[in-house]
């Protein structure tokens, strides 16, 4: 019997924030996000206004908000709204937790299996389609006992194709930008089959389409019979997120999915290959040893980075959204040492190493990233370890090693008198600074998993925090 269909979609990477005030819900608003929650997550009563807070409505609204990590109210807001509105994966996500499987009994019983790539997308060469497909097959491989052996004629396990709309299994894609590739769950006939719409743009490496590697190594997971996870950092995750196909490590939840149905790879892993580095765990906020990378503000949102993860707070509405860096940024780099937002000019920046990366919100600025020395920085400063834009001076402070200067943005140099010693300005500060912003006139200095309450004009300390003073534990 065939089985249901999984639909790996992108997640739409293009943000805009904008002073604005923020659209009205519609009429066809209300009707579309009926439509997405009985696709998605099982509505099955007759249709109603969404705005209107219908029991089975409000239910199923807010499990999809707990599920993607926005903010519970049962009803349709305009986060929501955009939320609904990206290219998503077709599986419903409700009930999903971390990994999660189709079922027992929708796995291979067997640990051979064959593929074969019947057509090929103009985007790519041929050599480039094989390349990333053999190592989207690999990522779970090299975790699992299953092996893949490639067949170029007759019926494989895994039959890859490339289509366009109507192609042949009553799942018709939708054109650019929209469904990139679907799975079938392991079973006879088409069971295992991926297929991947040619009307979007598959790339090799760059970011600046899809990489097939990435989206084939999510539908193969299908394919295997995983089904989603709730985890942002999961390969398994229902969205699209660039990431470096040459340094690709399966995430920890990923590897714990597709354990739990075929076990682990006694062969060659774990361990016995030192340079495989083992799996990435997703950070949690209700880590309390957790030293964060970077925080900053952006538009009234509190952003705290963590590795490849970034978590937005809206103090406001108790709002909590983790998701990958590149999701948000999908050229910035993968990890950060230090970021702060510039009321002079309207920016977020985003330092790496000797690389200082601009941002307007969302949007690339033209030019970036650059090299620090290009700031008017010392040539001593190699790193910044942590930054913030004073706002009553309307200076930035940068933080390096045992040091911190003071930037004049508008002039490009580092202000009379500076570096100081971080201790002289900020009493009971003894270890390096790992994070600082400013909140609600008060300066804030991360050193490890504590953080430092200012005055920055007294220089006057006032408390010791955890971390989770801001980035609140949230239990699921």
């Amino acid at each position: 019997m065939k089985t249901s269909i999984t639909a790996f979609i992108l997640l739409t990477l293009g943000v805009t924030v904008s002073s604005a005030p923020a659209p009205e819900i519609t009429l066809q608003d209300e009707y579309f996000a009926e439509n997405y929650l009985k696709k998605f997550f099982n509505l099955t009563e007759e249709p109603g206004i969404v705005r209107r807070g219908f029991n089975p409505i409000t239910k199923k609204l807010s499990e999809m908000q707990r599920f993607f990590g926005l903010h519970i109210t049962g009803t349709l807001d305009n986060e929501t709204m955009a939320l609904m509105k990206k290219p998503r994966c077709g599986v419903p996500d409700g009930n999903i937790a971390r990994y999660s499987t189709f079922g027992r009994d929708l796995k291979w019983k067997k640990n051979s299996l064959t593929y074969r790539i019947e057509n090929y997308t103009p985007d790519m060469s041929r050599s480039e389609v094989d390349s990333s497909i053999e190592k989207a097959l690999q990522v779970w491989a090299k975790v699992t006992p299953l092996r893949f052996t490639r067949l170029y004629s007759g019926t494989a396990d895994i039959m890859i194709s490339f289509g366009r709309y109507s192609h042949g299994d009553y799942y018709p894609f939708d054109g650019p930008h929209g469904t990139l590739a679907h799975a079938f769950a392991p079973s006879t006939g088409i069971g295992g089959d991926a297929h991947f719409d040619d009307d979007e743009r598959f790339t090799y490496r760059s970011n600046s389409g899809y990489v097939l590697f990435m989206v084939a190594a999510h539908e193969f997971g299908h394919s295997l019979g995983l089904s989603h996870s709730d985890d942002p950092g999961a390969l398994m995750y229902p969205t699209y997120s660039y990431r470096n196909p040459d340094t690709y490590v399966l995430p920890r939840d990923d590897v714990k999915g597709i354990q739990a149905l075929y076990g682990p790879n006694t062969e060659t892993y774990p361990g016995t290959d030192e340079r495989v580095p083992p799996p990435p765990s997703t950070p949690d906020a209700c880590d309390s040893t957790m030293v964060l990378d970077a925080v900053t503000t952006l538009r009234g949102e509190m952003l705290f980075f963590k590795d490849t993860f970034v978590w937005r707070s809206s103090p406001q509405r108790n709002t909590q959204q983790q998701s990958l860096i590149s999701s948000m940024w999908p050229s910035a780099p993968s990890s950060l040492d230090a970021a702060y937002e510039s009321r002079l000019s309207d920016r977020v920046y985003f330092f790496n190493g000797r690389r200082v990366w601009a941002f307007t919100g969302y949007t690339p600025v033209q030019g970036y990233p650059k090299r620090l020395s290009s700031l008017g920085l010392p040539k001593w400063v190699r790193r910044i370890d942590a930054a913030l834009f004073d706002v009553e001076t309307r200076k930035t402070l940068f933080f390096v090693g045992d040091y911190y200067l003071s930037y004049d943005e508008s002039k490009q140099k580092v202000d009379g008198g500076y570096p100081k010693r971080v201790e002289e300005s900020f009493p009971g500060m003894s270890d390096k600074v790992t994070a600082a912003f400013q909140y609600k006139g008060f300066t804030y200095i991360y050193s490890g998993p504590y953080m430092l309450e200012y005055n920055l004009r007294t220089g006057r300390l006032f408390r010791v925090l955890r971390n989770s003073y801001f980035l609140r534990c949230v239990q699921s």
